[in-house]
């Protein structure tokens, strides 16, 4: 019995092989009549990768907002260190009503604040006419037409006039993010100095240190009331060499690039500076910058300039985009010498500045490239100079004086409270 039930299961197994071997030589047979199968082949598997990581990661897009008045290094700094919480910076530009309304008269009009905006390396796009206060509305609007992921702040305070936080809304939305105030700066220690400077030249006072000076050599918190029981923080930024490589560019010029030079004071850096750095630029593959010592300024507009020391104004034009290097501390006169040394194709000068009457001087500062035929005279496209800025501050001087005691006193009890913040 066991014989039979052995031999009955080897002939089942025998006939199922015999049936499949049939089933496969006729498989095999008709592709052979058929002709060749196309098998859709698969992409790379890197190529899967990437285009699964494309899909997953768009561009993190920031969004920060401000006045940005009289433009300086620390709105700068606050753009870089935005940018870096980034891909895609976005920067909302208050209107001229809205900063009247919450803080006082602008000192620039919208339209050149948006000038100093867009031309700082940092900025991908801009804003025009954004609200002072971030309202469910706008913050909606950011959200979901211009695709913010994260509006972005420094750790000072930001106070709307019934005392609420102008981010609140923001931060309750967890899509807010907090820089690092930059330090020895803002627009109401700048218009300070400006008012110092007034008062100063009207009071005509005996052994009084040159302004210049005081910022250059750093006086710390040195306040100087002048008289009138409102301080005035002289400037106590430090620089240092970290911040100066942040701001700079890591490309130089190529072997044949045409160097364009362009040198001055760039105090208090505004937009009539940016335009004619811009049209510079334009006339080369790079742009070299000069700017003068607090020294050679002093000696040429008078003891009160500049407003800037030297390491706050190089700063301020290594943020814009249309410059590729700077001279910091460079001589009055343009040698040949500099021009071999730095490989300068042409020397340019605009026809709006502080100081026109050089050609008529004996020691004309251009006199060698002049002659060596690489001298151009560029058009300014706008009648801006720092003499322009500080004519709008005296011409309304009450109206900024009393800005500048509301918020210094605010700015003091900032500085009063501060604590360490880590940030770049």
């Amino acid at each position: 019995m066991e014989a039979a039930t052995g031999t009955g299961c080897s002939a089942r197994k025998l006939a199922a092989c015999v049936i499949g071997g049939i089933v496969l030589g006729a498989s095999v047979l008709a592709l052979h009549i058929a002709g060749p199968v196309s098998v859709p082949s698969l992409p790379p598997l890197d190529a899967v990768r990437r285009r699964l990581r494309r899909r997953r990661r768009r561009p993190v897009r920031v969004y920060m907002d401000g006045c940005f008045d009289m433009m300086h290094y620390g709105h700068c700094n606050a753009l870089r260190q935005a940018r870096a919480l980034g891909d895609e910076l976005i920067v909302g530009v208050i209107s001229d009503e809205e900063i009247k309304a919450n803080k006082g008269p602008p000192v620039t009009p919208l339209h050149e604040r948006m000038i100093m905006v867009r031309a700082v390396k940092w900025v991908d796009d801009i804003i025009p006419d954004a609200p002072y206060a971030i309202t469910e509305e706008f913050m909606n609007k950011l959200f979901d037409e211009y695709n913010i992921d994260y509006i972005i702040h420094g750790d000072d305070p930001c106070l709307l006039p019934d005392g609420t936080d102008a981010y609140a809304l923001a931060k309750k939305a967890g899509r807010y993010k907090q820089i690092k105030r930059t330090e020895g700066v803002s627009t109401t220690d700048i218009v300070g100095r400006m008012l110092l400077c007034v008062r100063e030249r009207s009071s005509d006072a005996h052994n009084h240190s040159s302004l210049q000076r005081q910022f250059s050599s750093g006086h710390g918190q040195k306040v100087d009331d002048g008289g009138s029981g409102s301080g005035t923080r002289v400037s106590h930024f430090l620089p240092t060499s970290r911040r100066i490589v942040q701001f700079s560019n890591s490309r130089g010029p190529g072997p044949d690039s045409r160097i364009v030079y362009i040198d001055g004071a760039f105090d208090l850096f505004h937009a009539g500076h940016v335009e004619i750095l811009r049209l510079a630029r334009e006339l080369g593959d790079f742009l070299l910058v000069g700017i003068h010592t607090d020294q050679t300024i002093s000696s040429t507009r008078g003891r009160h300039r500049p407003i800037m020391n030297l390491h706050e104004r190089s700063l301020s034009v290594l943020a814009c985009r249309y410059v590729d290097e700077v001279i910091i501390g460079a001589p009055w006169d343009v040698s040949k010498d500099m021009i071999t040394t730095f490989h300068i194709s042409l020397v340019v000068h605009g026809t709006i500045a502080e100081n026109m009457d050089y050609a008529k001087d004996d020691s004309n500062p251009y006199a060698v490239p002049m002659a060596m035929g690489i001298y151009h005279r560029l058009e300014s496209p706008l009648d801006i100079t720092t003499s322009t800025i500080i004519r709008r501050i005296v011409a309304n001087h009450e109206a900024y004086q009393k800005r500048n005691e509301k918020k210094e006193a605010s700015e003091k009890k900032y500085y009063e409270g501060k604590s360490f913040v880590n940030g770049e």
